[in-house]
Formats: C-alpha cells, sequence, structure tokens
C-alpha cells in the first residue's frame, strides 16, 4: 500500500477537527468553510519550529517525501482531458422518491435528517471500505461505497411535503492539492468522486456541498410546532450538530433520547418510521434481493467446489469462507454480514465467525452466508453439508428433522399468518422429532407452553424468521405490533431458518449426535396467494443436497 497522506488523528476525526482547535463540546460538520480542502500532511519536519516539540498529529508525516514546489503544483494542476458529461438517472431513483414522498407524509412540518455516516478507521490512517447507513440508502437509492459524509435532508415546505436536499463532499478541482495530495479523499488516491451536477443526474434531486450543511440544519423552520430529526446513530458529528441546533432554539428542551416521560423522542420516532417502511419491498427491492440471492446461491457451489481443498489446509473453515467470499466479491459489493464457515461441534456455535479451525473428513459443514448487491440488498443463505458429499445416518436424521421443521413454516408462509406463526410450526415439529428421540423431560405439548415449558428450546436457541432487505436483519427498529405480532402480506421477504444444535461436551444427548449442527436457511417473498423461496435453486433435501454435491466434484 503506498504511504497514506492523513495522519491517524486525521483519518479519525472528521476534516473540519483538524483544520482548528475546537472547544470541548462544540459540534462540527464535515466540510464547514473553514475546514481544510483535504487532510495534507506538512514535509517531513514542517510542523515543529527551531527547538520545538513535533506534536502527534504531525508525526504521520515523517515518512512522507510529496513534493511541495510550486513548480510541482502548477504542473499538475493542468493538461487534463474534460470531464465527462453528468451520468444517466438510476434505476432506483424514482423507487427512493416514493419513498421519500412516503416519509415525508408521516412527518409534515419536520426537518428529516438521514446522514450517510462517516468513514471509519480500520487502523491507524487506514478506513474501512466505506458502506452508507442503510436509511439512508433506501431513500437516495445510492448503494455501494457511496457517499461518505453525505447527508439527506427533507426540508419541510410552507404549503406542506418537504424538498429534498443531498449534502455530500463533491470532487476537488484540479487545481487543489486536495486533488492529488488528500489520502481519504484526493482523485489520486481514491478515485474520482462525483460532482455535485452528477448526482443531481443520478437521482434527480438537488444537491448542496457538505460545507452548507451547518446553516440548513440549524435555520428556522416553517412552522413553530416543527422539529428536526436525525437518524439516530448515524453520524455522531451530525447528531451533534443537531441537538445543538434544537438547544439554541429550546434550552429547556431535553436531550433527543433522553428520559422525558412527557416528550417523545423525535429521533427514535423518525428510525422506527424508516424502519417500518422497509417492511413490505416494492418490486425494484425484490429484483435486488434476486439478484443477490442468486449470486449467494453461486458462492454456495463454490463453496461445495472448495471442500476437498478445505480437508487438507490446518484452517480448512477459512478455505470455505474465502470460496464463498471470493464470489461475493466477484458478484456482488461483498458479503452481507460476515460468514459463518463452522465445520464439526463449531457449528453448534450460532455465530461462529472465526473460521480458524480445521475441515475433517465425516463432518458437516454450516455455512451461514449471503451476498450484498451493489444496491447495498443481501441475501441470507445456510446450508449444513456433508464434508465427504454423504450424510451419515444420525447427521441424515437430524437434518430431515430440521427441513421438517422448515417446511412447516413454509406451510404457513403466507397472507393473513401472523409472523409470529412461523415460528411457533417450526417449534411444534421442532419438539415433536426430539420427544422421539427421548431428548426432553417433558411431553412435547408440555415443552412448548410458553409460561412452563421451553425445554426444546435447549437445543434451538434462536427465532426461526426475521425480515431481510438492505440489513441482514432488517427492520429491527419496527415496532412488536408490525414485526412479530403483524400479519404477513405480500412484498414482506424474510427468512425460514430453523436448526438443532448438539454440542460435544452436551450429556443429554447420545454420543452419536454430540458435536451435530444443521442450520436450513432459505429467503422468502410472500405473494399473493402464499410464497416463493427465492433461494429454492440451492438444493434442501438430502438426497438432492448429496447429488448436487456429486455434479460439483
Amino acid at each position: 500500500m503506498s504511504e497514506a497522506t492523513s495522519t491517524a488523528e486525521t483519518v479519525d476525526r472528521p476534516l473540519v477537527e483538524v483544520a482548528s482547535p475546537q472547544a470541548p463540546g462544540t459540534p462540527v460538520t464535515p466540510g464547514t468553510p473553514d475546514a481544510p480542502t483535504g487532510a495534507v500532511e506538512p514535509e517531513a519536519g514542517e510542523g515543529a519550529g527551531p527547538g520545538e516539540a513535533q506534536r502527534l498529529a504531525e508525526r504521520g508525516s515523517n515518512r512522507s517525501q510529496r513534493p511541495t514546489s510550486q513548480a510541482f503544483r502548477d504542473f499538475i494542476a493542468g493538461g487534463w482531458a474534460p470531464r465527462p458529461a453528468p451520468p444517466e438517472r438510476l434505476a432506483a431513483a424514482p423507487w427512493a422518491a416514493a419513498r421519500r414522498e412516503r416519509i415525508s407524509a408521516r412527518f409534515p412540518g419536520d426537518r428529516l435528517v438521514l446522514p450517510a455516516g462517516p468513514l471509519k478507521v480500520r487502523s491507524n490512517d487506514t478506513d474501512y471500505r466505506f458502506r452508507p447507513h442503510s436509511a439512508f440508502a433506501h431513500l437516495t437509492g445510492l448503494g455501494a461505497d457511496r457517499e461518505p459524509d453525505a447527508v439527506l435532508v427533507l426540508e419541510p415546505r410552507g404549503d406542506g411535503g418537504h424538498e429534498a436536499q443531498l449534502f455530500f463532499r463533491p470532487r476537488a478541482e484540479r487545481t487543489t492539492d486536495e486533488f492529488w495530495a488528500d489520502a481519504r479523499y484526493g482523485e489520486f488516491w481514491v478515485g474520482v468522486r462525483p460532482s455535485l451536477e452528477d448526482v443531481e443526474a443520478e437521482l434527480g434531486l438537488a444537491c448542496r456541498h457538505v460545507e452548507g450543511l451547518t446553516e440548513a440544519l440549524t435555520g428556522p423552520l416553517p412552522s413553530p410546532r416543527g422539529v428536526v430529526r436525525v437518524v439516530p446513530d448515524a453520524d455522531p458529528q451530525v447528531s451533534a450538530l443537531v441537538e445543538a441546533g434544537r438547544l439554541a432554539a429550546d434550552p429547556s428542551a431535553p436531550a433527543a433520547g433522553g428520559a422525558d416521560g412527557e416528550r417523545p423522542d423525535p429521533d427514535a420516532e423518525l428510525a422506527e418510521a424508516l424502519s417500518e417502511l422497509r417492511l413490505v419491498k416494492d418490486a425494484w427491492e425484490v429484483e435486488q434481493l434476486q439478484e443477490a440471492v442468486a449470486a449467494t446461491v453461486a458462492g454456495f457451489a463454490d463453496v461445495a467446489r472448495s471442500l476437498r481443498a478445505a480437508v487438507r489446509h490446518e484452517r480448512g473453515e477459512r478455505v470455505v469462507e474465502s470460496a464463498f467470499e471470493g464470489v461475493a466479491r466477484r458478484e456482488g459489493n461483498g458479503v452481507g454480514y460476515e460468514t459463518i464457515a463452522a465445520a464439526g461441534p463449531h457449528a453448534c456455535t450460532l455465530h461462529w465467525i472465526r473460521n480458524d479451525g480445521p475441515v475433517r473428513p465425516g463432518q458437516l459443514v454450516l455455512v451461514d452466508a449471503g451476498v450484498e448487491a451493489s444496491s447495498l440488498y443481501t441475501a441470507d443463505v445456510t446450508r449444513t453439508l456433508p464434508v465427504d458429499g454423504r450424510f451419515s445416518p444420525p447427521q441424515r436424521r437430524v437434518y430431515q428433522a430440521v427441513l421438517d421443521a422448515a417446511d412447516a413454516a413454509f406451510a404457513v408462509a403466507r397472507p393473513g399468518s401472523k409472523f409470529r406463526d412461523l415460528h411457533a410450526a417450526a417449534m411444534e415439529v421442532v419438539a415433536a422429532r426430539l420427544e422421539e428421540w427421548g431428548l426432553l423431560p417433558v411431553s412435547a405439548a408440555e415443552a412448548l407452553d410458553p409460561e412452563t415449558g421451553g425445554q426444546h428450546r435447549r437445543w434451538m436457541v434462536h427465532g426461526t424468521s426475521h425480515h431481510l432487505g438492505l440489513d441482514v436483519h432488517d427492520c429491527a427498529q419496527a415496532r412488536r405490533e408490525m414485526y412479530l405480532d403483524a400479519e404477513l402480506v405480500p412484498g414482506m421477504v424474510f427468512t425460514i431458518e430453523p436448526g438443532l444444535y448438539f454440542k460435544a461436551d452436551d450429556l443429554l444427548v447420545p454420543d452419536e449426535l454430540r458435536g451435530i449442527g444443521v442450520r436450513i436457511e432459505d429467503d422468502v417473498l410472500v405473494t399473493e396467494d402464499g410464497c416463493v423461496n427465492l433461494s429454492a435453486a440451492l438444493p434442501r433435501r438430502p438426497a438432492d443436497v448429496e447429488s448436487w454435491m456429486a455434479s460439483l466434484r
């Protein structure tokens, strides 16, 4: 990796904080007028005068040998081809506009603030790949890594409705130092950033430079009853700016999220509404999920092909993980969550993501993985595969029980059923099988009693389903009555994923079952008359799994 030109302090905070000292607690936001054009380091030794100690923040430049002459600056600023014409309108743009209209109707007169979020430091002066906040992506239509530090503002109009404005950091002119010297935003380092005109053309909404964000968030509202709402935890600096504006307007107002029984939390209400907006997917979202699932199916085929190599490697689980994640990066934005590649007894750890164990002949390997499409919609699929290509009798018995539980949940996945019915149907089968095998200390009926039972849950402590979309656990801030207690309606997309997990040290199960963990997970779309298994291209039934694996060897 080339030498970065941003110091650890620079990379860890918005650029405006690096420009000049701020009083403690002073809210700041990226790109304010007094911010530098980029986090450009001084040449080695420039920051400290004779006899002065060099500050820690300046020491990242000690390795730098960048050019600094005016002749260089003049030369690098010219001789470039014209910029290309603005891009075409994104396919997601009209769908995002319709979503903005729906959220606008929910909060008339209020200013709604949806940050994409800042870049996050991985280590010292290197950042993680950027992924925007899901609410921002949902209401703008931007995906992949777009746009760090951006903020969507829905500004209330006096005559009703809102005007959507996107504040972001456009590309710098070639005459600025940011163009060639800024490792975080500069074109030479991270590629060409879009202009304001580019993004306006893509999204069909007004775009502004992020320098104007402070004024936009702290200006007066058309109605004295209007409030400013910001997506909580998306961007701490933007939240601080909004909170400072609230206090300036009303010093007696409690902080958002505070314990004030008389006033609801405006930010929590916004987060709730945005989450519930995603409970039913539109046609474009369903297409994105189908794309993510198709790539995920391809990833599982590479997983099956990788098993022979995995057996030969001391960290075979990493071989499995990397086989899937290679497909995810080639076909999508990457993985939608950390891949679980759990062989043997590791399959009994529900979120085993260390993936550093061996893969041995005769074992099962549980792979829970999903490709995130470039639009940021993710699949979430689990298959439990026999390493040798064939299930042993005990493995097949457990696998079939889990499959029967999944099929029971599929049978009730239709309009009119409640979301909670999916889990109840699966648990009836799980409890019945455990009773048949003599593992329950009570009858299956007694175990299923919500007040006095639950013994069957020793071997499946997680739920059966969750909504799926931009987040792998989508719609997480929705109210219980809109999620768990809600009726299923066409357009809902969720998982069905029962499992059974018999830990290696579980003395209540026979030896032949110890160390076996099985989960089968599919992605399901509710239709007008039932449901569609979006991941049906990946075999589920034991004989089909064996035939599929044989065809890939």
